[in-house]
């Protein structure tokens, strides 16, 4: 397995501009080239401050450049927002420039904010986000191709731009809903999950739903291709992983705010940040997440690699308003000292074995 980093670029004040946040965000890239990740993944969001990046591919196609190695991924690309022609041939495009390390991060949006500035239904993000991976898997894969939905039409039509990596670039659906997760793993696309705010004992949780799927499928659960996205922050210095802490609660409450149109704007596109009902404390955080000390942080991914059996794993250390220089440095123990540590502890490690349907009911 590898492990990639993930980028949201937020704006939590307007003391860092927009311009600054982008540009450290590909500084945060090539460092992550040259110390040996796997991918760099960068979200999509509009209208505020939640996340910069309006267009993961443009992102990427402007990475490439600036790297040799690492697979950049849209983290994700929010389909019901999109197009499905444009974004066939934006797909193909990007993954010419980047030389085939595109990995496609597809997905269907959660929040109202967002969609109601497009005037697209959210409730219409799941069927359209169907549809959009039929119309990808063809356009992408054949010569020409036609499609009738209930959402998106298009006449037989030739895409001009051809993907570099065949028969297709590598697809990750971001979703634990079963009805994804089925036409992920009935296509042998990879799955993209978080953990969110809870601990191994909800990886596990996920890894069995995900291993029902398989078998509901007639496919064999250790061969599906499981990414993991992780908050997480390595530090022996207690005040850095309590500020992490704080940005990681920043994070979640305008998340949620904005999934339940109950964002306050102060600023422009700047979100309010206020305490939402039933979140987690600090503590609780701290003690379910990877996140403290560099030991702890080695020893809770080595137990969620082991709860989930993924083939990559994703953290996010950019959040908030921490500071470019300590996410740098970030990376740098993440690669110098974690991942190797991490590495040789599940070296040995059996594959996965999935839990027969009789344990599971009787668990």
């Amino acid at each position: 397995m590898d492990f990639g980093i993930f980028i949201l670029m937020q704006q939590r004040n307007k003391h860092k501009t927009s311009h600054q946040i982008l540009r450290d965000a590909v500084e945060q890239t090539r460092l992550a080239d040259e110390l040996g990740f796997g991918a760099a993944w960068y979200a999509e969001h509009h209208f505020s401050n939640y996340g910069m990046c309006s267009s993961p591919l443009t992102m990427i196609a402007h990475c490439a450049a600036a790297t040799r190695r690492i697979r950049l991924g849209t983290g994700i690309v929010v389909a019901p927002l999109y197009t499905p022609a444009r974004l066939i041939a934006d797909v193909a495009m990007v993954d010419q420039l980047s030389n085939g390390r595109l990995n496609l991060g597809i997905g269907s949006g959660y929040q109202h904010f967002e969609f109601e500035r497009f005037g697209v239904s959210l409730e219409t993000a799941k069927g359209r986000t169907f549809e959009m991976l039929d119309m990808l898997e063809q356009g992408l894969t054949q010569p020409k191709f036609s499609y009738e939905g209930e959402f998106y039409r298009q006449p037989m039509s030739a895409i001009s731009q051809r993907a570099v990596q065949q028969p297709m670039p590598p697809m990750w659906i971001t979703s634990v809903d079963p009805a994804f997760l089925s036409r992920a793993i009935g296509s042998d696309h990879h799955v993209f999950v978080s953990g969110g705010d809870g601990g191994v004992e909800k990886l596990q949780g996920t890894r069995a739903l995900i291993d029902q799927v398989a078998r509901a499928e007639g496919k064999e659960p250790a061969g599906v291709k499981v990414g993991l996205l992780r908050a997480a922050y390595a530090s022996n210095d207690k005040a850095e992983v309590a500020h992490y802490l704080d940005c990681a609660r920043y994070q979640r409450r305008i998340a949620v705010s904005l999934k339940r149109r109950t964002a306050q704007i102060a600023d422009d596109y700047q979100v309010e940040e206020g305490i939402v009902e039933g979140e987690p404390t600090l503590d609780e955080m701290r003690a379910l997440l990877p996140v403290g000390s560099i030991d702890t942080v080695i020893e809770r991914v080595v137990n969620e690699i082991r709860a989930l059996k993924p083939v990559h794993y994703c953290f996010q250390t950019q959040m908030g308003d921490f500071d470019h220089p300590t996410m740098l440095r970030q990376l740098e123990t993440w690669a110098k000292v974690i991942i190797p540590t991490v590495q040789q502890e599940i070296a040995n490690d059996p594959p996965h074995r999935s839990r027969p349907e009789h344990e599971l009911a009787a668990a």
